[in-house]
């Protein structure tokens, strides 16, 4: 694994343990008017983690896990990525990228693990700063 794809699964797995906090919190609430089950263990983890990381990328390009390990997300040219392209990167990712992944695990990083396949799909580049 190269160095970029080693930083970016930590930072991953930072925000990851960020959103589970928060997650925890909001259900603490969410119990005493929400009963279903499936609520809980499906929809508020995802949503919550989106709207974190949608909230972060938005403002700075940059989530608490990106800033700690040293990376920033922009568009191909270089600037701010549109929310547009938020949204696909994190609605890829969370569905057709494992398949990719399952298919052809060697030639899921590209250019040095700068780009993986939702980035691709998204237009987007994420740089070690």
């Amino acid at each position: 694994m190269k160095s970029i794809t080693k930083k970016r699964t930590k930072a991953f797995l930072i925000d990851m343990a960020i959103s589970t906090a928060v997650t925890a919190g909001v259900e603490y609430f969410l119990r005493k008017k929400v009963k279903n089950e499936a609520v809980h263990a499906l929809v508020t983890p995802t949503v919550v983690m989106w709207a974190l990381e949608y909230v972060q990328l938005r403002q700075n390009g940059q989530t608490i896990g990106y800033k700690k390990m040293g990376l920033a997300l922009e568009h191909e040219d270089g600037s701010q990525p549109t929310s547009n392209q938020i949204l696909k990167r994190m609605a890829y990712r969370d569905t057709v990228s494992t398949f990719d992944y399952l298919k052809n695990p060697k030639a899921f990083e590209k250019q040095q693990g700068e780009i993986l396949p939702h980035d691709r799909f998204s237009e987007t580049i994420v740089k070690e700063l």
